[in-house]
């Protein structure tokens, strides 16, 4: 039996038309210099599979806990494990990986090209099927994502966000400061005796707006000490002077959860943007095993796709 060899992208035996002599070119093959270097339906077959088995990962990893994000606010920037960042890139390289090696596998067979060309256009067909992949599971999970993302910028909680809010949104409507505040100024306002007339509310939002601008300017005047001291000695029954005690300890309470916020939100947005630094390295790690996976597919396409259905043999 005579012994055939096969280079990358060069069948053996071949006419000046790329073919056996004898046969016929099929619809696998694609031998005029004019032809489409990209086959579009390898890329989507290959994007399917890296999108659907990228789901799959992320829905396993989700049951095992490895890429869900702390809901505790004092987990600062270690909301996000090495696990889930270990786990986000494996399943980004391996899904990337199937659906390049899909692509290359399924392509056209390129006969009367130069093998530099084929490995060429074997690592674009990776590169093409990882960022369509990677478009489409974007788009699906894009919910998902600003669901966290919308938990990492309101991770403040009970207090510390009524400060924030009513640090952050002093120009904001009284209703709204009113409703950041209201614990505190229930506080400040808490009657010594059930016979006290309680505080209108006029008064309570004339006494939020007081102190949303108080924490602006991080210290309460001595007017507006002495003022919000009249209203608690009218509504609680203790003397001037425990009452601007009390209005002293409540905005000291509301600044220190302030500053409990901002240093809540100040973490989140670290934890945020090392999520996406480690994003953007599990993509480039994926866009080099897509396009390397694809050269290694076409190089099986070409070399164990025998003739008539048969594989090469010696």
């Amino acid at each position: 039996m005579t012994s055939q060899t096969q280079s990358y992208g060069d069948p053996v035996h071949q006419d000046a038309y790329g073919l056996q002599p004898g046969r016929a070119a099929t619809g696998a093959e694609a031998s005029s210099p004019d032809a489409s270097g990209v086959s579009w339906s390898a890329v989507f077959a290959g994007t399917a599979g890296a999108a659907a088995l990228s789901l799959i990962l992320i829905m396993l990893g989700s049951a095992f806990g490895f890429t869900v994000v702390s809901p505790w606010i004092d987990a600062g920037a270690a909301a996000i494990g090495i696990g889930a960042i270990i786990w986000l890139t494996l399943t980004h390289a391996i899904a990337s990986g199937l659906g390049g090696y899909l692509a290359g596998r399924l392509r056209v067979k390129w006969t009367s090209v130069h093998n530099d060309e084929v490995f060429f256009r074997d690592t674009a067909h990776g590169f093409l099927t990882w960022s369509l992949s990677t478009l489409v599971v974007a788009a699906l999970a894009g919910s998902t994502i600003g669901a966290l993302l919308n938990q990492d910028m309101d991770t403040e909680n009970g207090v510390g966000m009524a400060a924030a809010e009513g640090a952050g949104m002093a120009m904001a409507s009284g209703a709204g400061a009113e409703r950041g505040l209201a614990y505190h100024v229930d506080l400040m306002f808490r009657p010594e005796r059930a016979d006290i007339e309680p505080l209108s509310a006029e008064r309570r939002e004339l006494a939020v707006r007081v102190i949303s601008y108080a924490l602006v300017a991080d210290e309460l005047p001595a007017r507006d000490r002495q003022y919000l001291g009249q209203l608690v000695q009218q509504h609680t029954g203790i003397g001037q002077q425990q009452a601007e005690q009390r209005v002293d300890e409540v905005f000291l309470q509301i600044s220190a959860a302030r500053d409990d916020a901002r240093g809540v939100m100040e973490d989140a947005a670290k934890a945020t943007a090392l999520a996406f630094g480690w994003m953007f390295v599990a993509l480039l790690i994926g866009a080099f095993v897509a396009s390397l996976a694809a050269t290694f597919g076409g190089r099986h396409r070409d070399t164990w796709s025998g003739h008539d259905g048969q594989q090469p043999h010696n």
